[in-house]
């Protein structure tokens, strides 16, 4: 009787352990099972240089969101699909700018929220973009004078 209440401990204790061990990777890895936490808006830039499928997205330095797809719209534009928190909501004036952390860090999108009183709806259009600055070209125009 003793050693089947041992054998029912240690094996509740491994299952714990497993399903925290579960529970852990998903956490950690990022993964969304149910994605019901997010909406997706959409941004359009003329030069995405670097930003891809898992960047971060920011408001004020804190990250709000991340990068769900990129891809060429019929304009041969960058289209980056975004996925935003549904805590957050982005005013309609909002706009969407592509930085780099540091010199020549990670890129990332900036948002800056502006004062309108109406929101991005689900699968709305972030319009207002400022595109990425390429330093090799900003370099070379000085190097050339052209600026």
């Amino acid at each position: 009787m003793k050693r089947e209440n041992l054998e029912i401990a240690v094996g509740i204790f491994v299952l714990i352990g497993v399903l925290a061990l579960g529970y852990l990777s998903f956490k950690l890895g990022k993964i969304d099972m149910f994605s019901s936490g997010y909406y997706t808006v959409s941004a359009e830039f003329d030069k995405i240089g670097g930003i891809r499928k898992g960047s971060v997205v920011e408001i004020a330095g804190v990250p709000v969101g991340s990068v769900e797809r990129v891809r060429i719209n019929d304009k041969y534009h960058a289209e980056v699909e975004i996925k935003i928190l549904n805590s957050i909501k982005l005013p309609d004036d909002s706009i969407a700018s592509i930085r780099t952390k540091g010199l020549i860090g990670e890129k990332y999108i900036q948002i800056t929220p502006g004062g309108s009183e109406q929101y991005i709806a689900q699968n709305g259009k972030i319009r207002e973009t400022e595109s990425s600055i390429d330093i090799e070209e900003v370099l070379s125009k000085y190097v050339f004078g052209k600026i």
